[in-house]
């Protein structure tokens, strides 16, 4: 005879996947490195107002960045490695895990770190406690 799921079994079940996500979410949190270096490039004006993947308008004069894996709403200090300058940042969008920059910023950071005349900088990027 095959037992039936009852409701009370889906409930355990629900609760037990609720753990795992509280118990797992510092871990892989912990995982996720607080700086790195790599290139940085900048979004194009004409995203002017369109949505992000965090559902906030692309605003190209705001302090925002794109970056593959770190939570929108993270703050990130990007300092141009080049010339020292940098700039703190708010994580709103998400990049495609296959691009070869680290972050991708507004062009007004890109204007503030220093390279907006040639859209790529060498730069550290690091999580802002």
């Amino acid at each position: 005879m095959i037992a039936s799921k009852t409701p009370g079994h889906r409930r355990g079940l629900g609760i037990w996947l609720c753990l795992a996500v509280v118990v797992l979410t510092p871990v892989l949190a912990a995982a996720q490195p607080t700086e790195e270096e790599g290139t940085a490039t900048f979004y194009s004006s004409k995203f002017e107002g369109k949505k992000t993947a965090s559902g906030e308008a692309y605003d190209k004069a705001g302090l925002t960045a794109a970056h593959k894996t770190y939570a929108y709403g993270t703050k990130l200090r990007v300092t141009n490695l080049a010339n020292g300058k940098s700039a703190v940042v708010t994580v709103n969008d998400r990049m495609n895990r296959s691009a070869k920059s680290v972050i991708e910023v507004t062009p007004r950071v890109a204007s503030t770190l220093g390279f907006a005349k040639t859209g790529h900088a060498r730069v550290k990027v690091e999580v802002v406690k």
